[in-house]
């Protein structure tokens, strides 16, 4: 085992469906390199799901379980884990995904610098399903996912994807927590609730950074239902009404920053790949992919144009 810095890990799960995939969540944490200070797994107001985690983990030491007495919802659960929490970092893993061994050594990593507010790693996706050739991998965040654009090396960034993410305590001592009013209910596919919350963390110390280390590796489960073109659609479109919630609140300067560059430099450059693939290689299904970038990027828009006048 590793010495790290005292962390603690937030798993916050609201549906029995998930159980082997909650377990292994739970499991991969344990078997850490850097052991966590503490386990905090927060069940979303699911009575049953709450008793039969508390008899199947209750007798790790290190595993606190909580009752979600917050708003329902993946921002209300991790506010309540946030106050749960003892440690000076604290870290988040999705119920459905399991962290690589090193992956709180790796992710720690950075954090000497009194100016890194926080850290986020890379999601893989783990297909139970495989996705239809169609999926464009600079759309991978649709299913929770470090996409095509990401930086290759430790990079600042706007903000981690939430599913593997550390931060720093003090942002929530002088910021606030997640807001309720945006990010994921049960299955509603909206989110960015952690873009919100690094931004306003970003505006309270304006010389503050996000660093995106890619050693810290998560596998992401993405089922079946994730992978269909109706589920993509429903994604993007929330997506863009998720993004105007937050330029609304926070302005749209700060609020689309990093979707300027994507959409400038990253979909053009897919798009193009696309098509050279069905030119070149008579891979037609590169022309589909490049058709999903352009509906995706137009559903995005509609969502946010949606979003933002109501």
């Amino acid at each position: 085992m590793h010495a790290g810095k005292a962390i603690s890990v937030v798993i916050c799960a609201y549906t029995e469906k998930r159980w082997d995939d909650l377990l292994a969540a739970v499991d991969s944490v344990c078997q850490q390199t850097t052991p966590a200070q503490e386990i905090i797994v927060v069940i979303d107001h699911n009575p049953a799901l709450l008793q039969h985690i508390h008899n199947a983990l209750s007798h790790i030491t290190n595993i606190i379980i909580v009752e979600n007495k917050e708003m329902r919802g993946l921002s209300g659960a991790r506010n309540c884990g946030i106050k749960q929490a003892r440690s000076p970092f604290i870290a988040f893993l999705d119920d459905d995904a399991v962290a690589a061994p090193d992956w709180l050594q790796r992710i720690q990593e950075g954090l000497d610098d009194t100016l890194v507010l926080g850290v986020g790693g890379i999601v893989i996706p783990l297909w139970l399903k495989q996705p239809a050739s169609w999926f464009p991998k600079e759309f991978l965040w649709v299913v929770g996912c470090t996409y095509a654009g990401m930086p290759q090396h430790n990079h600042t960034i706007r903000n981690p994807i939430g599913a593997n993410m550390l931060l720093r305590r003090e942002i929530f001592e002088h910021v606030g927590g997640f807001h309720n009013d945006i990010g994921r209910v049960g299955t509603l596919p909206v989110g960015c609730e952690e873009t919100e919350l690094c931004i306003r963390a970003r505006q309270h110390w304006p010389q503050g950074r996000f660093l995106y280390e890619p050693g810290a590796s998560v596998s992401h489960r993405v089922p079946a239902q994730r992978t269909t073109w109706r589920y993509f659609c429903e994604r993007c479109y929330a997506e863009g009404y998720s993004k105007a919630l937050i330029s609304k609140r926070i302005g749209s300067q700060d609020g689309l920053a990093s979707e300027r560059t994507y959409t400038l430099k990253t979909l053009p450059k897919g798009i193009m790949r696309g098509l050279k693939d069905t030119l070149l290689r008579r891979d037609f299904a590169g022309m589909a992919r490049a058709s999903a970038i352009i509906m995706g990027f137009s559903l995005t828009t509609i969502g946010y144009i949606v979003g933002y006048l109501l």
